[in-house]
């Protein structure tokens, strides 16, 4: 095992933990724009989330790609192995990388869900708010009234 291929490999394993502490950081800004209720910056939030998955995937892929020179059965547990016999500091990374991951993907299950609750919300409010602006259509497309309670005739009619 080269030296400098581990301190390669180590460089990748740490830009990747870097990159998903900064992507759990976001995911954590909009759980809490969530409850807040604070929708407006989630638009501009989700640009970045977007853009940090990218480099999220390319920085996963890098780290593959140098892992798989060495690993022919690529699997968690032949990295862990791999990682305790060559960089014992590599597979500490390793191990914080994977337990991002986990804490990554809880945060997101849990941003979509609390999406969710509120799309359900907001369909149920525009549902009633429908409901009653057909019991009530008072004024037509064109802004005259259209309501006719059995007389005939249109409300401020005389």
């Amino acid at each position: 095992m080269n030296q400098n291929h581990i301190t390669e490999l180590l460089g990748a394993l740490t830009a990747e933990r870097i990159a998903l502490r900064k992507f759990i950081n976001l995911l954590e800004q909009e759980q809490g724009l969530l409850i807040e209720n604070n929708t407006d910056p989630l638009l501009e939030l989700a640009e970045q989330k977007s853009a940090q998955a990218v480099s999220l995937n390319e920085l996963a892929e890098s780290r593959r790609s140098l892992l798989q020179k060495n690993i022919p059965a690529f699997t968690a547990e032949t990295i862990h192995a791999w990682l305790e016999t060559h960089s014992a500091e590599g597979l500490a990374v390793w191990q914080e990388i994977r337990a991002l991951a986990g804490r990554a993907q809880q945060i997101n299950n849990t941003n979509g869900e609390l999406i969710q609750m509120k799309l359900r919300h907001n369909q149920k409010s525009l549902a009633v708010l429908g409901n009653a602006v057909n019991k009530a259509n008072l004024y037509g497309p064109d802004g005259q009234t259209s309501f006719s309670p059995g007389s005939g005739r249109s409300l401020g009619s005389g």
